[in-house]
């Protein structure tokens, strides 16, 4: 038996994905207009520059304050799905570990809401901070959350089979913006 080769379809474009953003920060600045203290903690890699691309639209189009802006490192799983750590490991930069997020109104930003451990840890980790609240906001949702996460702003929901690999492709990471999926090769009997 052999397999053939993963097979890649473009689900959005760098336009569509920008319209998302856009209608990500509409429903953001509907959480937190009118709040004092609100931070966007991005989750590396790519919740990262989809934090700043989320800040740069209610800036520009909301005309909200820039907000604070926080990145963690959390790590389990690779790109492929295949396990890391057996424990979902969080990093956070030394600079940022004495940022008082008492009183805020945290908005924290991922890729995709797969099995919800990233974003499980990550607000543990938060609540420790005491933010008044905290709000999820993923660019794509497969809808197959593991743990009892949901996302408050969610850009795409999607459905895709178990074994497919959805890649957010967000630069400075990748050249392009847009999110594919990879659909796994079907097995095939080798010739005798």
């Amino acid at each position: 038996m052999t397999r053939d080769a993963p097979t890649r379809v473009t689900l959005y474009d760098s336009d569509e994905l920008d319209a998302v953003i856009a209608a990500m920060a509409r429903r953001a600045a509907a959480l937190i207009a009118g709040l004092e203290h609100v931070a966007v903690i991005g989750i590396r890699r790519r919740g990262a520059p989809l934090a700043d691309r989320l800040c740069a639209s209610l800036s520009a189009h909301h005309n909200l304050p820039p907000p604070l802006r926080i990145d963690l490192d959390i790590k389990r799983y690779a790109d492929d799905l295949s396990l890391l750590f057996p424990q979902t490991r969080l990093t956070e930069d030394p600079k940022h570990a004495s940022v008082d997020l008492r009183g805020h109104t945290v908005v924290l930003v991922d890729d995709v809401l797969y099995s919800g451990h990233s974003l499980f840890t990550a607000i543990g980790h938060l609540l420790r901070r005491e933010p008044a609240r905290i709000h999820v906001a993923v660019l794509a949702d497969r809808g197959v959350a593991r743990l009892p996460i949901q996302a408050d702003i969610v850009g795409v929901r999607l459905q895709v089979a178990p074994d497919d690999i959805v890649e957010c492709l967000v630069p400075p990471f990748e050249p392009i913006f847009g999110i594919d999926v990879l659909r796994k090769g079907s097995a095939a009997a080798a010739a005798p």
